[in-house]
């Protein structure tokens, strides 16, 4: 038996690592309530002039309207108000004792939308290297200048301020970059020398969650400290400190650098053990704007497709369209629900949507049997001492016959004789497809230690084999390897009941088998290609909760995220087997997302002057779809299939940070441009979206969402034949001309004009690409059209493509 993929094991044990996985709806009643009125970013927009004390007085000015306005309309004591969003909505969140309270509300004057609460779920040594960041480095200063000016918003569970990846370093000041307006709330486990030049502003966000009964001060901290784990290994992996010790278990297993080294960090505290709420998140993101972030990393998103008429117009959506608007680039993670199709959980085309890759990096462990068998198996642990065989013995022939199932699994050490285990290496039984419910591995671990035994080898009781990349790795300071082959597991029980003599009731007389178990902490780096880990999210992209499919590209790239290093908070128990320690190995899309955060910052470090939309179509155009041989990159599916990986699979492809910084051509999209996409969606009337972002639809409409100036083209239905136009702004140092290539969709015709341009730097090019069905099909087919410069560019554009129907002629 297989151990349960990572989505389910974040699912029961993670639920910060899943996004897939609890109710959409809490049993509490809050509500979101976005009024008529202005946001501050929409009153300094149209009042030029407007300096930081003005808005901050039209910020009070409608704090104090919306309670005004409650008192109005709901009886003092039915209601509490959790939060005034004034920068870049105009509204509030109210916990109500009623459903009546919402009916109350969406029926008054000046009430744009109510929405309810949704429960949000949470979703290195070696990666900046593996991505290429390290390569851009040199170019940015070195990598402690790498990321310097830019403040990352890490919406998350917090920070460890004490974790050496956030240690001040010696070119950081104490003072922010200055246009960065956040500030540092202190308390429990956050003094106030927590902000430090590295950790520049922290908050936290909880009222939804103490609305509902689930915010525990004492175990969740009422304050920005991280006391989950997932927040620090986030941060880690965005902006962690250069050349850090990743120390675990009394072992060092390499030196930590973040994607962007130099990189500040802004903490907003608005998830915990227990997942988190919408409205928390939403006030987490007013606050990170207003405070002048320059990238947001979110690792979270709503546990299910919100109902209405369109996925895009979700007010997390609609909110983070706003901070694009604002020159916030939001980077999100696309989902732990893989490899099922439409299982993205970040769907707009203004948020980058990050999926999760494997890396070469492998950790290998090994048996030696006293026969001269070798076999092959998982486990991050030392060896057994010495170049000693040591006597191998079954757990259940060690232990006493007091419990049902003989050594219980390995969890009791009460159970063990501790004359028979002294020395010994203990084979322990554990039921693989259980493991989260029962067999733990610390408990293991524990016993182990406790018993006095020489080491541990794990097989499953019932011969399965064990899916070594999905079993989880932790470091153990006790010698232990787990048994992942059902053929090596039987072997060597075989070896072991031919050297073990029992008597006429089977107790053992004599321990015949022996075994070493050799160092497995040691990396090994196989120069394989990414992988698209088997548990992240699938496109097509849907456009509402009815699973009609969008004409948007998600995910949009990948990065690393399957067995990430990263900072951990020593005081989580989401975790037992790394239960104090500073650094944790995780895996989940969770992690893939800040790497590209982090590839973001340098981005933006290089370019300030480009926008969001410039920024995603760098890394996207730029991004492998091969290996170095030019092999295709190759998709992980259920029960260890491996296929050619798709759009759909891995966005545009593996990030390349180096090629991301030149990317030659660019495709940016503007506010009023993500407008007429939204006024394009099926289904969507101009009255949806006014009450979803407070702006009409453009006098100049779009026909359909495909034509908004994005770096891939996706059609979900393709009858007879569709024009995209796009438009390309030369980013080169010099003159250029590039020839299109392309390679059609099956079922589809491709046509691209002009097929050769040249383009000045600063200028831009007109592209028109035509589709046409020639051969309907029932399934999305793929292609690209690679634009190739004559001064080694090289912009690829992806396409996905569902050829329907044909026209019949007249």
């Amino acid at each position: 038996m297989a151990f349960p993929k990572p989505s389910l094991v974040l699912c029961s044990l993670l639920a910060l690592l899943s996004l897939n996985c609890g109710p959409s709806h809490v049993s509490a009643k809050v509500y979101m309530v976005v009024m008529e009125d202005d946001p501050v970013v929409s009153y300094k927009a149209s009042r030029k002039g407007v300096i930081g004390e003005e808005a901050q007085k039209y910020k009070e000015m409608a704090t104090t309207k919306h309670d005004v306005f409650l008192e109005s309309f709901l009886t003092v004591g039915s209601y509490k108000k959790l939060y005034s969003y004034t920068h870049l909505l105009n509204g509030f969140a109210v916990h109500a004792n009623s459903e009546k309270a919402a009916k109350i509300l969406s029926g008054a004057k000046g009430v744009r939308l109510v929405q309810e609460d949704i429960k949000m779920a949470k979703m290195t040594t070696y990666t900046p290297k593996y991505i290429g960041a390290s390569g851009v480095w040199p170019l940015l200063g070195g990598a402690e200048n790498s990321g310097d000016g830019i403040v990352i918003g890490m919406i998350d569970t917090g920070i460890d301020p004490k974790n050496p990846s956030f240690a001040s370093f010696s070119n950081q000041s104490k003072q922010p970059p200055p246009n960065f307006k956040g500030m540092c709330r202190s308390g429990d486990r956050f003094p106030p020398d927590s902000c430090n030049g590295k950790i520049v502003g922290a908050r936290w966000f909880a009222r939804a969650g103490q609305a509902t009964g689930e915010f525990n001060a004492t175990i969740h901290y009422a304050s920005p400290y991280d006391p989950d784990g997932h927040g620090s290994h986030t941060a880690s992996t965005a902006a962690g400190n250069f050349h850090t010790p990743a120390i675990s278990r009394g072992y060092n297993f390499g030196y930590a650098s973040g994607m962007a080294p130099g990189a500040r960090l802004a903490v907003y505290k608005a998830a915990y053990p227990f997942g988190g709420y919408m409205s928390d998140v939403i006030a987490a993101v007013d606050q990170a704007v207003e405070d002048g972030v320059d990238v947001i990393s979110l690792s979270m998103a709503p546990s299910s497709v919100s109902p209405g008429p369109a996925a895009f117009l979700n007010l997390l959506e609609t909110q983070l369209l706003l901070a694009t608007k604002a020159g916030v680039s939001v980077v999100q993670a696309v989902g732990n629900g893989g490899p099922d199709a439409s299982s993205v959980v970040s769907f707009s085309p203004w948020i980058t949507s990050v999926a999760a890759s494997t890396t070469d990096r492998k950790y290998n462990k090994t048996i030696v049997a006293g026969n001269g068998q070798i076999f092959s198996c998982g486990g991050l642990s030392p060896p057994t001492p010495g170049d000693t065989m040591y006597p191998l013995a079954l757990a259940d022939d060690v232990s006493t016959d007091n419990s049902t199932d003989g050594s219980n699994g390995c969890q009791d050490p009460k159970v063990f004789i501790r004359s028979l285990v002294q020395g010994k290496v203990i084979v322990c039984m554990i039921v693989s497809s259980n493991y989260y419910q029962g067999d733990n591995f610390a408990g293991i671990i524990d016993t182990i230690q406790k018993i006095g035994a020489a080491g541990v080898v794990i097989i499953d009781r019932y011969s399965g084999d064990v899916d070594y990349e999905y079993q989880p790795i932790f470091p153990t300071a006790v010698p232990s390897a787990m048994v992942v082959d059902g053929v090596d597991m039987m072997n060597l029980m075989e070896y072991y009941e031919n050297n073990t003599a029992r008597d006429g009731d089977g107790t053992v007389i004599t321990f015949g088998a022996t075994v070493r178990i050799l160092e497995g902490r040691r990396a090994s780096y196989s120069g394989e290609r990414p992988e698209v880990a088997d548990y992240s999210s699938r496109g097509p992209n849907i456009e509402n909760s009815q699973m009609q499919l969008a004409d948007v590209l998600k995910p949009n790239v990948m990065a690393p995220g399957h067995h990430i290093w990263g900072a951990w908070s020593p005081t989580s128990d989401a975790l037992p087997e790394v239960q104090g320690e500073s650094y944790a190995i995780l895996s989940g899309t969770s992690m893939s997302t800040p790497h590209v955060a982090g590839v973001v910052a340098l981005i933006k470090q290089r370019h300030p002057k480009w926008s969001p939309a410039m920024i995603m179509s760098a890394i996207m155009t730029t991004a492998d779809v091969t290996d170095r041989s030019g092999r295709p990159l190759m998709a992980r599916r259920d029960v260890g299939a491996v296929v050619a990986a798709t759009p759909f699979d891995m966005g545009a492809g593996a990030i390349n940070a180096a090629r991301a910084l030149d990317p030659g051509l660019v495709f940016d999209a503007t506010y009023r441009e993500y407008l007429q996409f939204l006024c394009a969606v099926p289904g969507v009337d101009e009255a949806a979206v006014r009450r979803a972002v407070g702006a009409s639809c453009p006098t100049s409409r779009a026909r359909w969402c495909s034509d908004l100036n994005a770096p891939s083209v996706t059609v979900a239905s393709l009858v007879g034949s569709r024009r995209v136009d796009r438009k390309v702004w030369s980013v080169g140092a010099e003159n250029e001309t590039y020839m299109a290539y392309v390679r059609a969709p099956d079922g589809v015709a491709v046509r691209v004009s002009p097929d050769e341009f040249t383009v000045a730097p600063g200028e831009t090019a007109a592209l028109r690409i035509v589709l046409n069905t020639t051969a309907p099909g029932n399934a999305f087919s793929f292609g690209e059209v690679v634009l190739r410069g004559d001064k080694k560019h090289s912009v690829r554009i992806p396409l996905a493509v569902y050829p329907a129907a044909v026209l019949s002629g007249p």
